[in-house]
């Protein structure tokens, strides 16, 4: 498969996640603000409006979403359209809104918060771990915009980033617990700012470029080793997928006009992606 730009356009596209169980790929719009699930066999495109800004989701083994709105997780089911609130977010400032989350190996729900006001773009923003008991845990601070969640086959190794802060960090994961934290790369807007991101089963950490309309692929110790160029301008996040994980999917945003401004595009790799975990409930 060559690289193919699908005929979807999001305002701010984001947060692909792989459903393996039902063959379909879930993605977000955060200012639309919706809800998308594309079912790549036929192209049919479900869609669920948001009262919010959704800043990202995760797949639960009940069949459910878990998503992030502004300030809260709700669990969504798509058979029903019903949300139903988890948790809310209590110390996070009115300027901010939840944004890159995703589910770790061992089944909590880590998420970021950022400073939705772009403008002034204020270090008020924080990472969660939420647990299945709802036990919200506050790992970091002091973040502008969090992003780039992603974790390594082992689960031992976390990535996290910073996109205003231009830095990814590295951390030996374990049940929760952060440590031994290295900034592995500071890659400027040339480089393409880290964005969203996905792990391959071979290590690498694959990093939407998104001021460089790139997809960047950074070594465990911070060695770019490849670099795919990508027919938009503003990439924020990919996500493998298929039967053998070895499509790739990247979301992104519509910044300045251009013809693929907002555009979904997918490829195939010769490296198979990290599986997504679910969250318990």
């Amino acid at each position: 498969m060559a690289l193919e730009v699908l005929p979807i356009r999001t305002k701010l596209g984001e947060s692909p996640v792989w459903d393996a169980e039902h063959g379909c790929l879930w993605f977000i719009d955060i200012q639309a603000p919706a809800l998308h699930r594309l079912d790549p066999a036929s192209g049919k495109l479900d869609t669920w409006p948001m009262p919010e800004p959704i800043g990202s989701l995760g797949l639960c083994r009940s069949g459910r979403l878990l998503i992030a709105l502004q300030h809260s997780l709700h669990f969504f089911d798509p058979r029903t359209g019903g949300r139903e609130r988890f948790v809310v977010i209590d110390d996070e400032p009115e300027h901010n809104r939840l944004n890159d989350g995703k589910v770790a190996p061992d089944g909590a729900f880590w998420v970021g918060s950022m400073d939705a006001d772009m403008t002034r773009r204020r270090p008020t923003g924080c990472l969660y771990r939420i647990d299945s008991s709802g036990k919200v845990e506050k790992k970091s601070a002091a973040l502008k915009v969090s992003n780039g969640l992603a974790w390594s086959a082992d689960g031992a190794t976390m990535y996290h980033s910073d996109s205003s802060l231009f830095w990814i960090k590295r951390y030996r994961h374990a049940n929760g617990i952060l440590s031994a934290e290295k900034i592995i790369a500071t890659p400027d807007d040339a480089a393409g700012r880290p964005d969203g991101a996905a792990t391959d089963v071979e290590g690498g950490y694959w990093s939407a470029g998104v001021s460089a309309g790139c997809l960047n692929r950074w070594s465990p110790e911070g060695e770019l080793l490849e670099r795919i160029a990508l027919p938009m301008p503003n990439p924020t996040m990919p996500c493998f997928a298929g039967a053998d994980l070895k499509t790739i999917y990247v979301t992104s945003l519509t910044r300045a006009p251009h013809e693929n401004a907002g555009a979904m595009v997918r490829l195939r790799l010769p490296i198979a992606g990290v599986p997504v975990a679910r969250f318990p409930l």
